[in-house]
């Protein structure tokens, strides 16, 4: 049998790799039960803010209103499918740390689900993928959808 996953995380960034990843956590969180918990996750990353000469709070707060608003449509794709435990959070910081330890930790996440890089060559090497560290360094079972 399966290991009976309980407490499923899947970060969420709007594209659609991220939308086939919510997919998979559905059916995964379905099959678990209904004491399984789904956490949708989506993290701003406030270091894209400091490089803006003319940042301000406004703009954080306009793309903390744009998550909230696509995480609430995820949340209700979820309790349309019949997960009864559905629920969504905003963090601020690295995608990376965030998602790898932070937030499984704080949710005590026995999965995380999470979808696949639409990065090209250059710019994982630039950059990094957000996917590719968290399979590296994630404190839990990942499982990464294409």
């Amino acid at each position: 049998m399966v290991k009976d996953y309980q407490k499923i995380l899947v970060p969420m960034d709007g594209s659609k790799e991220s939308e086939a990843a919510l997919a998979r956590a559905i059916d995964l969180t379905k099959l678990a039960g209904d004491s399984a918990t789904l956490s949708i996750l989506n993290v701003i990353d406030t270091r894209v803010f400091q490089n803006i000469a003319s940042f301000d709070d406004t703009m954080v707060d306009a793309v903390a209103d744009q998550a909230r608003k696509s995480l609430e449509k995820y949340q209700k794709q979820a309790q349309d499918a019949g997960i009864k435990n559905v629920d969504y959070l905003i963090e601020y910081g690295s995608p990376k740390a965030l998602i790898a330890n932070d937030v499984p930790t704080e949710l005590k996440t026995d999965l995380i689900v999470i979808g696949a890089t639409g990065l090209n060559a250059v710019e994982r090497f630039v950059i990094g993928s957000v996917t590719a560290y968290v399979t590296r360094a994630a404190i839990t079972d990942v499982l990464v959808v294409r």
